[in-house]
């Protein structure tokens, strides 16, 4: 009895010691560059949840948010030279491919993956992977969608819901000018890809090649520009004030109700709620229309992957936080509710806490974005990502799309196979 005792003492004082260890443990900073702050509260509603799982491998988030252009050179720049990068990088996929060249400087996630590959979307880890390695995960599916402007429609007469092929889409764009002759019913970017390339898929095309070539002549992208030129030419549709959708001067311009619809993915629901919020009541997401009976329904659109570099200061740990925050059951809840994101983990949309779930997103909008996700999920298609999308893609943002929008006369297809023949990859 007395060693029994005694043992008992010395386990009671064993975890008196060691609880307070796991509660003092110094926390670890993750130095976290991105070019969306948005991403920021994101991540460190991240790390509250994996501090309180793990105790003794405590983080905090060092946040860096720099201009677009500006952090991915940046990056580029610390890498090559082996000094300056941070820990954790969120990479837009269209720059992705710029990081898998030569000595790649990413840390591979393959070993910290392997438990969830069956429970996430995995064409959204394969987009950033090279060699069969993982070098990056993405916040979200990304499904194009539409967005209304649907008491404007109601105004003009137009129920949304029964516009099914693009041609009731432009069908539509002529009556909505006919009670808004100074509106617009739809813009276009000349300076980035989300209007359009939906259009392109459903049409069975791409920018890039599937073996990895510039696509931009190929008669799908002529045809979904010169579809969207015909509108602009007739005064149905208009560029985007500041070239695309993620501007200043748009969100003013679509916040005081001169644009009725845009075609944009999913992750754009926070873009209205935080830089739109005069839209609240009015703006209903709603499915793409289709070219015929065997478009597809939607596309997956865009991606951030966020990577560990090489310079991090603690590899192990940042790979492991990363995994939790943009894999987890944890991550696809807070991903929705927060950002609204269309989550890459397979259940999200089955779990109470995201399909019943009432956020600024549901009270926002108008219809349901989960239940458009849903009645789309299993008609999604991909496109391809390789090492000339990022060369292609940047002609089209710098010449293609403002030729093809405001050129006088222009011959698109004469132009594509111009624009073409200059792309250097």
């Amino acid at each position: 009895m007395k060693k029994l005792l005694a043992l008992a003492l010395v386990l009671c004082m064993v975890l008196a010691f060691a609880v307070p260890a796991f509660a003092d443990a110094e926390p670890t900073e993750i130095e976290y560059w991105t070019f969306q702050a948005l991403h920021v509260d994101f991540y460190k509603t991240m790390a509250e949840k994996w501090n309180e799982l793990n105790p003794d491998r405590p983080i905090t988030i060092k946040e860096t948010v720099l201009d677009y252009e500006d952090m991915h050179s940046k990056l580029g720049i610390a890498l090559q030279t082996g000094e300056g990068a941070p820990d954790l990088v969120d990479i837009e996929i269209n720059k992705f491919a710029n990081f898998l060249n030569g000595d790649i400087q990413l840390l591979p996630l393959n070993e910290e993956l392997a438990p969830e590959l069956d429970n996430i979307v995995k064409a959204r880890v394969d987009i950033y992977s090279k060699d069969g390695n993982y070098y990056g995960i993405c916040f979200h599916i990304g499904a194009a969608v539409i967005f209304y402007n649907a008491k404007m429609c109601e105004e003009a007469g137009i129920d949304f819901k029964a516009i099914n092929t693009w041609e009731d889409y432009y069908e539509a764009g002529k009556k909505f000018k006919e009670t808004f002759p100074d509106k617009y019913w739809v813009s276009v970017e000349t300076g980035d890809v989300w209007h359009i390339w939906p259009l392109i898929a459903q049409l069975g095309g791409d920018f890039t090649t599937a073996d990895g070539q510039p696509n931009l002549d190929s008669p799908e992208v002529a045809a979904a520009l010169a579809y969207y030129r015909k509108m602009i030419d007739e005064g149905i549709a208009c560029v985007a004030p500041g070239g695309g959708h993620h501007q200043e001067e748009f969100y003013g311009y679509m916040n005081d109700g001169n644009i009725c619809s845009i075609v944009m993915p999913m992750w754009y629901l926070d873009r209205f709620t935080n830089y739109m919020p005069d839209l609240k009541g009015q703006m209903a997401v709603w499915h793409l229309p289709v070219w015929d009976e065997n478009s597809p329904k939607s596309v997956g659109q865009g991606g951030t992957g966020t990577a560990v570099t090489n310079q991090a200061d603690d590899p192990q740990l940042t790979k492991d936080f990363l995994v939790y925050a943009k894999t987890s059951r944890d991550g696809a809840i807070v991903a929705w509710n927060d950002l609204g994101f269309d989550p890459i983990r397979v259940e999200a949309l089955d779990l109470p806490e995201i399909k019943d779930a009432t956020n600024v997103f549901t009270e926002y909008y108008v219809t349901s974005p989960i239940e458009v996700l849903m009645s789309i999920k299993d008609d999604i298609v991909g496109h391809n990502n390789n090492s000339v999308m990022p060369a292609t893609l940047d002609a089209a943002k710098a010449n293609v799309f403002n030729r093809a929008y405001t050129e006088e006369n222009v011959d698109i297809p004469a132009m594509l196979a111009e624009e073409q023949a200059n792309i250097i990859y």
